[in-house]
């Protein structure tokens, strides 16, 4: 992990992330993933308790008693009054010996449980994946934007100037000049809402790494972008995901939580035979002796209690009931799961076709007008063409570098999305 990280951010003056650098640190710091840690820290908990629930109890206890009462005093017929302490002390244990097999399929149960709280952590750990990647591509994509836009102002700018010269000279209108200057002005808004979009996307990103607000933060721009790759059968990805996903293991683990639940509510026809046991001793202060008595009140109990369910007004058949339905609720979330994910990387295969062809077509047209575009340009140098055809190539050059740069980052979205359901990490 980037040792940035590692740092308190609120200390830090700014940020430069690589992408990895943003995936580490929304896992580590992502508030859903937080929250899923603590849900799982619970769901250990509650195993811990479980497994001790095999175990016996042992309870402690002491009650004191202050007695006050009048007393006989002698053969006078007189009473006298007075105070005295007792006590009752003990010790009491209990063991269930046998419930039906409950005790061990609810602590199966809560290890299954413990499993799936993992599991979402890896789930939601791939979605927020999935979100920042995004993101990353859609700032790469402002940059690029910018970079080109910067380029066709400075040379908006230096068609404006040479166009100066030339009117100052007597071989061009003014209306062409103005023309050029309209154009210059366009260019320079199209530039300026390209910045304002970067600011906006990083911003965006930003809160979705809940970096702080009084944090400056820009990304590293990679050296190249993959648009272009071997796309591997749908049929194979499918399998490769139905395989090994976290949201159909957690989907198949629901269905065996919900059949040990069937096993714990079966366990509440069956009998249960609890050991139980007490030492303890008393004495009272109206007799003298105090350790006298305590010795010779000291008794020991042990025993065995069964208790079998004969009528329990339906409880047990009615939890027996909702078990097998909570099973075929788990089989139908499990094949939605299935479903869903299937769907979902059957239009990632889709995409990732259509976004490659649709490269491959920006690229040329993008090439066809950055060309004719250039001969344009050194035609109204040389003062042999019109102006108006001048600027309508150059409207369609910028419409064909805008559609190249977004066809170019949409293609390398959805290789990532693509290979990513197929177990490959997410990198640029």
């Amino acid at each position: 992990m980037n040792p940035v990280i590692a740092q308190d951010t609120t200390q830090m003056a700014s940020l430069k992330w690589d992408l990895q650098t943003c995936l580490d640190y929304a896992k580590k710091n992502n508030i859903q993933l937080n929250s899923l840690r603590l849900s799982q820290k619970t769901s250990e908990q509650e195993l811990l308790l479980s497994q001790a629930g095999v175990l016996p109890n042992l309870y402690g206890s002491a009650t004191q008693y202050a007695t006050h009462n009048n007393t006989p005093a002698g053969t006078s017929g007189d009473y006298k009054s007075r105070v005295f302490g007792s006590g009752n002390y003990g010790l009491t244990s209990s063991w269930t010996l046998y419930q039906g097999g409950y005790l061990r399929s609810d602590i199966q149960q809560k290890n299954l449980s413990v499993e799936s709280a993992n599991l979402s952590i890896l789930q939601q750990e791939n979605d927020i994946t999935l979100q920042i990647t995004q993101y990353y591509l859609n700032v790469l994509l402002d940059k690029e934007t910018i970079i080109y836009q910067q380029n066709v102002l400075s040379t908006s700018k230096a068609q404006v100037d040479q166009a100066n010269e030339r009117f100052k000279a007597g071989s061009i209108a003014k209306k062409d000049v103005t023309q050029l200057v309209a154009q210059y002005a366009n260019d320079k808004y199209s530039l300026i809402t390209s910045e304002n979009a970067q600011r906006q996307d990083l911003i965006n990103l930003k809160q979705l790494l809940q970096v702080p607000t009084s944090t400056q933060f820009d990304i590293v721009v990679p050296d190249t972008i993959l648009s272009k790759k071997a796309i591997v059968s749908l049929y194979s990805v499918q399998q490769i995901a139905l395989a090994n996903r976290p949201e159909v293991k957690n989907s198949q683990l629901g269905i065996d939580i919900a059949k040990v639940g069937l096993n714990k509510a079966k366990s509440g026809y069956q009998p249960t035979l609890t050991a139980s046991g007490f030492i303890g001793s008393s004495y009272a202060g109206s007799t003298p002796g105090y350790f006298t008595q305590l010795s010779n009140g000291f008794n020991q109990q042990v025993g065995l209690s069964l208790s079998v369910p004969i009528f329990t007004k339906r409880l047990n058949k009615t939890n027996v009931a909702e078990a097998k339905i909570n099973i075929d609720q788990a089989q139908l979330t499990l094949k939605d799961t299935k479903t869903a994910l299937s769907l979902n990387i059957e239009k990632a295969y889709i995409n990732v076709i259509n976004a490659q062809n649709q490269f491959d077509a920006a690229e040329e047209a993008f090439k066809s007008n950055q060309e004719t575009y250039r001969v344009a340009n050194e035609q109204i140098k040389l003062g042999v063409s019109n102006m108006v055809e001048f600027l309508q190539q150059k409207t369609l050059y910028i419409q064909a570098l805008q559609q190249y740069i977004q066809a170019k980052y949409n293609a390398a979205l959805t290789i990532e999305i693509y290979d990513f359901y197929k177990g490959e990490p997410v990198k640029l």
